[in-house]
């Protein structure tokens, strides 16, 4: 069964510390409660991750990170869902800004490239081109995650395009 964005969620919500954690980490550590653009404002965290990466040595080990960082969003996610109770609230914005540096491989970390891929990621995340609309509706946290993927890959393919054109 797929569900849309916003639909009530009915499944029962983690207590305890990972309740606490997974908001902390689903809402960016808040900034997911931004009144406006929260995916936005949460995508933010992402540059952070970006700049923290280029200390891992080589393509490779930078592609495992941005999927380690792209799988942990997952429960992540998966758990704040069932806390608003909502199919993909607002709130959450970890699919934006662990999927961020999938956005950034093989790109030098230079502000024009950091502002160049903050905007195709932010336009692809809300665009969502084919499939990225159509995987949204998956349940749980990977159908929250699974989109930002996608934009993060058309993104990465358009950030490399554009260096390769303009900067390069």
């Amino acid at each position: 069964m797929s569900a849309e964005k916003f639909d009530p969620v009915e499944r029962r919500a983690p207590a305890g510390a990972r309740r606490v954690i997974s908001l902390a980490i689903a809402t960016g550590f808040g900034l997911g409660y931004s009144p406006f653009a929260s995916g936005t404002v949460g995508t933010l965290l992402g540059i952070g991750l970006v700049g923290l990466m280029q200390w891992i040595p080589g393509l490779i080990f930078q592609s495992a990170a941005a999927l380690v960082l792209t799988v942990a969003a997952i429960p992540f996610c998966h758990d704040a869902e069932a806390v608003f109770a909502r199919k993909d609230d607002g709130r959450i914005v970890a699919d934006e800004y662990l999927t961020f540096p999938i956005c950034m491989l093989g790109l030098p970390f230079s502000p024009a490239i950091v502002v160049i891929a903050f905007l195709t990621n932010r336009a692809f995340d809300i665009l969502k081109p084919p499939p990225a609309r159509a995987l949204q509706r998956i349940e749980g946290g990977l159908g929250i995650v699974i989109d930002d993927v996608v934009a993060a890959l058309y993104s990465l393919a358009a950030n490399h395009i554009l260096f390769r054109t303009l900067i390069a």
